[in-house]
């Protein structure tokens, strides 16, 4: 399969944030695309021989049609990304494909202080230059929506404008005071944005293509998409397939942009979705480790508790000052095994919800030792390392971004497959390791934002959403 003979592979991609990376590789290989996930960015002599150990997820020839790299940039400056950035990009582009995927979350997490998506782009558009630039963040999937250049997102029954947004507008790094894309972008780039707003969307295709044919457009501009429901996906699909580029072309955006591509690839008979398991099967008793403050993770936490799971609270502040060697960090340990002893899963967490006293704590201690803001994610990752180690657990559920990034390089992990899905953008994973007590274990790493109350007892269960 190739949606462009002149390349082996339909899309390669960066994601912005380690969570929302894997939210990508489900939308692909749902879609029939198979693809993997990297910690760094693969040879292609490395991609040739890379084996999918669930064969689900393959297609008749076994080989992977799409990579992507998980990135940190979200959390970066605009000179860390010039330091980090180009020679990732530089190792992707060796390898041809059909696109180039710069991925953001789709709350558009940026600021042109701290992950500016201007400046990342900026710097992408370097290797992966094109005539004009897809922006599509919404995914109707994820209950996130563009209308007439707004973001929008669904939380609980209640859509919330951006600007609104209970979390986002209150982001403690990223507040998003500006929900229309256009505006909120241009102060991070001095690249134009163009609309194809809701009533293009709803023209008939050869109607769209000739509205999109006569935009006045700069070379390299952006043309941002609105977004209400899965017909527009499609349609946004079809102009990023008739009009791409020469070379790569570079998208940017959330996994609304696989989506969208799938959608109408499949309309076009290029794309068969596979056949999905209807289960992972019960994995008996399993361990979370949770670096979340969301609200969301909290319900999580609450609802396993009740179900249950044995909760762990991590000392934090303590595990901060002391690290692995400490006090706090054995009787976490000592008490994560003991509930397992009773058949239990234990569930380790750094805060239930964003008024956790430890919150404060925790940052306090960071100030006072001058420690790196991911020291307590990396104890975290060295602390669930121990427990799956010291009792041959072989299902985990990471939650939180930066917690997901330390617990894989702890655990020797370099590349991710997908299980099986189980909420949007939180798949349950297979992990490809370098270290065979954790090859080939499940895993999921998700955002502090996804998935149900149910998550974790899903996760035990190997329910399918």
């Amino acid at each position: 399969m190739s949606a462009h003979p002149d390349h082996s592979y339909l899309l390669s991609y960066y994601g912005d944030d380690f969570t929302g990376s894997t939210d990508v590789m489900e939308s692909l290989t749902v879609n029939g695309v198979p693809a993997a996930l990297f910690l760094e960015p693969p040879t292609a002599e490395e991609l040739a021989h890379f084996a999918l150990k669930n064969k689900w997820a393959a297609d008749e020839g076994g080989r992977l049609r799409a990579f992507g790299v998980a990135g940190v940039s979200r959390s970066m400056s605009p000179a860390q990304m010039e330091e980090e950035l180009p020679p990732i990009f530089e190792r992707i582009s060796r390898i041809p494909t059909g696109y180039f995927h710069y991925k953001t979350c789709s709350t558009f997490d940026s600021s042109p202080h701290i992950g500016s998506i201007g400046r990342a782009v900026d710097i992408a558009f370097r290797y992966f230059p094109s005539a004009w630039i897809p922006l599509l963040v919404a995914a109707p999937s994820l209950n996130r929506f563009c209308i007439f250049g707004n973001l929008f997102a669904r939380v609980q029954g209640v859509t919330y404008r951006l600007d609104r947004h209970p979390t986002m507008s209150v982001h403690p790094v990223t507040p998003m005071h500006e929900s229309d894309l256009r505006l909120h972008l241009a102060g991070q780039t001095e690249r134009p944005s163009l609309l194809m707003d809701l009533f293009d969307m709803e023209l008939e295709d050869e109607d769209l293509e000739h509205r999109f044919a006569g935009m006045q457009r700069e070379d390299g501009a952006y043309v941002l998409f609105d977004i209400l429901n899965t017909a527009h996906l499609t349609r946004a699909g079809r102009l990023m397939a008739r009009f791409r580029s020469p070379g790569t072309h570079l998208l940017v955006g959330s996994s609304g942009i696989e989506y969208a591509l799938c959608g109408w690839l499949a309309s076009e008979g290029v794309l068969h979705s596979p056949v999905v398991p209807h289960s992972a099967g019960s994995a008996g008793p399993i361990a979370v480790m949770s670096g979340s403050a969301s609200p969301v993770s909290r319900a999580q936490i609450e609802y396993a508790a009740d179900r249950g799971f044995g909760l762990v609270g991590l000392d934090t502040a303590a595990l901060v000052r002391e690290g692995e060697s400490g006090e706090a960090f054995g009787n976490a340990l000592q008490e994560a095994k003991a509930i397992l002893e009773r058949g239990q899963s234990p569930l380790l967490h750094a805060a239930l919800g964003p008024d956790d006293a430890r919150i404060a704590e925790t940052k306090e201690v960071l100030k006072e030792t001058g420690a790196s803001p991911g020291r307590l994610a990396a104890i975290q990752g060295r602390l669930l390392r121990a427990l799956l180690l010291e009792t041959g657990l072989r299902r985990a559920v990471v939650v939180g971004g930066d917690t997901s990034g330390y617990v894989s390089r702890a655990l020797g992990i370099y590349a991710l497959e997908i299980r099986i899905p189980v909420a949007p953008g939180a798949p349950l994973c297979t992990a490809h390791s370098r270290e065979s007590a954790f090859d080939g274990m499940d895993i999921s790493l998700k955002g502090g934002q996804n998935g149900t109350e149910r998550y974790f007892e899903q996760i035990r269960n190997g329910e399918i959403h």
